[in-house]
């Protein structure tokens, strides 16, 4: 039933779009920036593991195909898609970057969004699918698969919704999500995550401090929680386009659906690229 209900929604959204005289197609700005810390997001950058051989790789982007502003209301829909992978990797000398694992997600989702005087607040529906592969990378021609590791079925298709409260410094939501179908079955249907992102706003228009914060439930045969910190700096305006510089550290079960019952805890430094 959820697979005919979601697709529903997305269609009335897309109508109710259709339907007003103000909307805009393909507009230049997201009408709400992907979350920081929330790993699940799109983005292009790259995390070097700190003490370790391993390097996360961002590849992909969050875009508005329709949107629509009410300047009587002071509200902004808009409907859109995300197509990102985010990848494991190793170093190794003479520049090379063997690939381990990819995993890759697209979707569509929806934002509403009413600004006040000096704040705003809002909702992101999203509706998507991620599967998960181990790749030549992970695979040793005289040793076989590393780690004892073979490849095994990953994919599940989710909704999440995430309320969220914005200020030009500022940022809270929480989401929950249902997984509708999942494949190994021990993944439980239900997560639920929140977090925060604070910028300190003192130093230049383009130059702001950042922390943001990000706790996911996960549950298997128990619940366990994925914690994931940031610190670092905006090059460009909160929520905006820009480069971040930032130090990331995160524990709980591993991020890749290849490596979903491995639990880890580890420090990178990376950059990120905001549009």
């Amino acid at each position: 039933m959820p697979k005919l209900i979601l697709p529903a929604i997305f269609f009335i959204i897309a109508c109710k779009l259709a339907a007003q005289n103000n909307i805009t197609m393909f507009p230049d700005k997201l009408s709400m920036e992907p979350f920081y810390a929330n790993f699940l997001e799109p983005k292009i950058g790259f995390l070097f593991t700190t003490g370790e051989n391993n390097i996360r790789l961002d590849i992909g982007a969050s875009r508005d195909l329709l949107q629509s502003v009410n300047k009587t209301e002071n509200t902004t829909l808009s409907l859109g898609a995300d197509f990102f992978t985010f990848t494991k990797l190793r170093g190794e000398d003479n520049f090379h970057f063997p690939v381990d694992a990819v995993d890759y997600l697209f979707g569509i989702n929806s934002t509403w969004q009413k600004n006040q005087s000096d704040a705003a607040v809002g909702a992101r529906l999203r509706f998507s699918h991620i599967s998960a592969h181990l790749v030549d990378g992970h695979y040793d021609p005289q040793k076989g698969w590393r780690e004892g590791k073979a490849p095994h079925v990953y994919s599940r298709e989710f909704f999440e919704l995430t309320p969220f409260y914005q200020t030009d410094s500022y940022r809270g939501y929480l989401g929950i999500t249902y997984i509708v179908h999942v494949v190994p079955h021990d993944v439980k249907p239900w997560m639920i995550n929140c977090g925060a992102e604070y910028f300190y706003r003192g130093i230049s228009p383009l130059i702001n401090p950042f922390i943001a914060y990000d706790l996911r439930t996960i549950v298997l045969d128990k619940t366990t929680i994925n914690n994931t910190f940031l610190a670092g700096i905006k090059f460009g305006q909160p929520y905006s386009a820009g480069v971040r510089v930032q130090y990331t550290y995160f524990s709980g079960k591993n991020i890749h659906g290849e490596y979903y019952d491995v639990k880890e805890n580890y420090s990178s430094i990376g950059l990120t690229i905001d549009f």
